[in-house]
């Protein structure tokens, strides 16, 4: 709770600094803050507590996500500086958006009550609409905030219809009355029905398949960074709070709806990863992957025994991947109108530490050791296994090498074709953040049970 309202505070000092015309040092102290907030957040680590009538709740589950979504949002404000430099005016803004966004991202994963859920998506929902619509000289950008905004609506509204026949069915928004209602009591029918719309408004905010349709215009419209913010962040913080949100409010481990998550993960899979192999827009492309890895992160539902900590190190592998992916992406697509592949023709041979780092980002999200990808799709299928869903795992690797098609075209050329065009000096703080990221990466392939034994 502490966290939330830390958040929500320095939010508001971003935007006060604009008044005292203190923009150079907006991105500085909002890192520094972010930074405090996280070390403060890790030290709520052990204590369990319950707030405002169970309205927010602070557990591992809750810290450990948050954790993890401080970090993401410290790398996205750091590559704000450079990439809104011409609209220094507007600095403030961008970034509060953000913070504010974090704070909806917090709280989807320490609610205690469906209605500080619905909150929580709302915040993050509206703070990605405005920024998705950003660039308003831009008509992409404008069509991707309307279709994101319309589409953003209607899910929504499914959340909010199937919370009210949840309500009707238990007569609470709390989980814990939840719970005991449907272990303890018979309940009505409807109930499933509300469970069911829930998950269906949370998969189209994950962006799986057959709910991805919006994905990939909005992922190529909007701004480099609200992309690399909607692929990152936001997918991870949706996926968190589905994986909650199902462990809270299914009463035991129904075979039906396994099956709907087998379908949607094994659609997602396939089909996002076909559709990739056809795109030539880099902002597209990764969509379609974002598309097939919300597949295999909603398979983290079919599992059992550890699958908050699987789902946990799947999203940091992701997450750190698509960061460094995207820090080389927003330098190379720099006031250019189409993010095509031609784009890094010859960038090996003029950039080579990025193009390195752009290499093993793609490289372990297509799951190639040593890379983290490849752990977070071992410990995974490993678990599916052991659970039975053979078939699922086939599609999953098939999937995967699928995938490496799509990968190596940027990788191909990189190395293979000659540039046309100079690029501008490389700032600064898109060589840290690549780095900072792939380190990360790194590490956490080398040391994973640091992670996987943070929630058990």
């Amino acid at each position: 709770m502490n966290t939330l309202i830390a958040i929500s505070g320095l939010g508001i000092l971003i935007l006060l600094a604009e008044i005292f015309n203190a923009r150079k040092a907006i991105v500085p102290i909002t890192i520094i803050g972010l930074l405090a907030i996280l070390g403060f957040n890790i030290s709520q680590y052990n204590q369990f507590g319950s707030y405002f009538n169970n309205m927010m709740v602070v557990d591992k589950f809750s810290v450990a996500f948050s954790s993890l979504f401080i970090v993401i949002t410290v790398f996205l404000v750091a590559l704000s500086h450079d990439f809104y430099k011409d609209h220094a005016t507007k600095i403030s803004d961008y970034v509060a958006i953000k913070v504010f966004l974090l704070a909806g991202a917090v709280a989807m994963v320490s609610f205690g009550n469906l209605s500080m859920f619905f909150l929580g998506i709302e915040v993050l929902s509206i703070a990605l609409y405005i920024l998705a619509a950003s660039n308003r000289l831009n008509l992409r950008s404008n069509e991707a905030g309307m279709k994101y905004f319309l589409m953003g609506s209607f899910a929504s509204g499914i959340i909010l219809f199937g919370i009210c026949l949840i309500y009707g069915a238990t007569g609470s928004f709390d989980l814990n009355v939840i719970y005991q209602i449907t272990h303890t009591q018979s309940y009505p029918q409807w109930y499933f029905i509300g469970v069911v719309f829930l998950v269906i408004g949370m998969l189209f905010k994950i962006a799986t398949v057959p709910f991805h349709f919006w994905a990939p215009d909005v992922y190529e419209g909007a701004p480099a960074l609200t992309t690399a913010t909607m692929s990152t962040l936001a997918k991870v913080v949706a996926m968190a709070a589905l994986f909650k949100l199902v462990g809270a409010l299914m009463p035991v481990q129904n075979y039906s709806f396994q099956i709907i998550i087998v379908c949607v993960a094994i659609a997602s899979m396939v089909f996002g990863n076909i559709m990739a192999l056809r795109q030539n827009n880099v902002k597209r492309m990764f969509a379609f992957s974002g598309i097939s890895h919300a597949g295999f992160m909603v398979m983290t539902l079919l599992i059992a025994n550890n699958a908050a900590s699987t789902l946990l190190y799947y999203a940091m592998a992701y997450s750190v991947s698509g960061i460094a992916f995207f820090a080389v992406v927003l330098y190379v697509t720099k006031d250019k109108e189409n993010e095509t592949i031609d784009s890094f023709n010859g960038f090996g041979k003029t950039h080579p530490l990025l193009a390195g780092i752009l290499t093993a980002s793609l490289l372990s999200m297509a799951g190639i050791p040593i890379l983290s990808g490849f752990f977070a799709k071992f410990f995974l299928l490993n678990q599916l296994v052991q659970t039975g869903w053979m078939v699922l795992v086939i599609v999953a690797i098939v999937s995967s090498i699928i995938s490496v098609g799509y990968y190596f075209k940027i990788i191909l050329a990189m190395y293979t074709k000659e540039n046309e065009f100079d690029l501008p000096n490389v700032p600064i703080i898109y060589q840290i953040v690549a780095v900072l990221a792939m380190t990360l990466n790194i590490a956490l392939g080398l040391f994973p049970n640091f992670v996987l034994d943070l929630l058990n």
